[in-house]
């Protein structure tokens, strides 16, 4: 699928009062805290399902392979679950692309919130369906850790469909943007991690950059790393036809070390670059709409929706 086919993918519903999430684990394992996560829930109005993989680990995977697949097609089939959030990032979701049920997702549309590994999975269920998913907090680190704000407002806002075509997505004040290149650009929003685009080329979650707005993030990278994902992306071609350039948080690298490189890869291309958006491994954590018709304006320093994300 091309990114710019996803105006005819199916638009899922907004959450509402006593809505259920299914609460998941495709990728690594962590402790939670069932009576803490229950009262987050509870407290917000809404009520949580907690699947099995959520509470196992083997190794460095949340549950083995069929376990962690079975509770990402059970929530996705389940009439009585609104959304499903990701526990936590980590390593696995790429081990589950070529088991997933895509017709099974296609037909029940749901908002699907993670970010940093789940970034493999929201690529290939867009490529797939064209299903807008949510780069989003996560419930352990997030959501349990207490992030500043906007994290969970511009979650549960953008869940909850309050934020419509021609709304800008707020990005917090204390935090400066650096307009690196000119311009403005509409087009599909799409990316997440890094190191996840590189690692999926090649596999269903190849990234597809053609007329896009790419948004890209990372934690744990030197900025020679970022240097060598960046050019890989170049070298295949991916950078190609971008109409625009989000650079979310690398943590550990500041954006001003991040500029030369930005210049240096984007700037031949004629496209906008906006850096310093407080998205990814951060707090706070500002949830973006990964496959949603955007426009992107630079010297602006602003994102506004071009679509809505939900179905009436």
């Amino acid at each position: 699928m091309n990114c710019v086919d996803s105006v005819h993918a199916p638009l899922p519903r907004a959450i509402h009062k006593d809505a259920c999430f299914a609460v998941i684990a495709p990728a690594g394992p962590a402790r939670l805290d069932t009576q803490k996560a229950g009262e987050w829930f509870a407290d917000r109005g809404y009520r949580c399902r907690i699947y099995p993989g959520a509470s196992q680990a083997q190794g460095y995977l949340a549950g083995s392979d069929q376990q962690r697949l079975q509770d990402l097609h059970d929530a996705f089939a389940d009439p009585a679950i609104d959304a499903i959030l990701c526990m936590r990032g980590g390593y696995g979701s790429m081990r589950l692309l070529d088991k997933i049920d895509y017709e099974l997702i296609r037909r029940h549309p749901k908002p699907l919130i993670g970010y940093s590994d789940i970034t493999a999975l929201q690529m290939a269920i867009y490529r797939r369906t064209g299903l807008v998913s949510f780069h989003g907090g996560m419930l352990n680190a997030d959501l349990l850790g207490g992030k500043l704000q906007p994290t969970e407002a511009s979650l549960l806002a953008q869940l909850g469909g309050h934020l419509r075509a021609g709304d800008q997505v707020v990005h917090p004040p204390a935090f400066p943007l650096s307009s690196v290149l000119p311009g403005a650009a509409s087009g599909p929003l799409l990316g997440g991690n890094l190191s996840m685009l590189g690692a999926t080329m090649g596999t269903v979650a190849e990234l597809d950059t053609q007329g896009c707005i790419l948004f890209i993030e990372d934690v744990n990278e030197p900025l020679y790393r970022v240097d060598r994902l960046l050019t890989q992306m170049r070298l295949a071609g991916k950078l190609d036809g971008l109409r625009g350039v989000l650079v979310g948080d690398f943590a550990g690298i500041t954006t001003a070390a991040l500029t030369p490189l930005l210049e240096d890869t984007f700037g031949t291309l004629g496209v906008p670059v906006l850096a310093g958006w407080r998205s990814g491994h951060c707090d706070p954590n500002v949830c973006l709409p990964m496959g949603a018709r955007v426009r992107l304006d630079s010297g602006q320093q602003s994102l506004v929706l071009e679509q809505d994300l939900f179905r009436a």
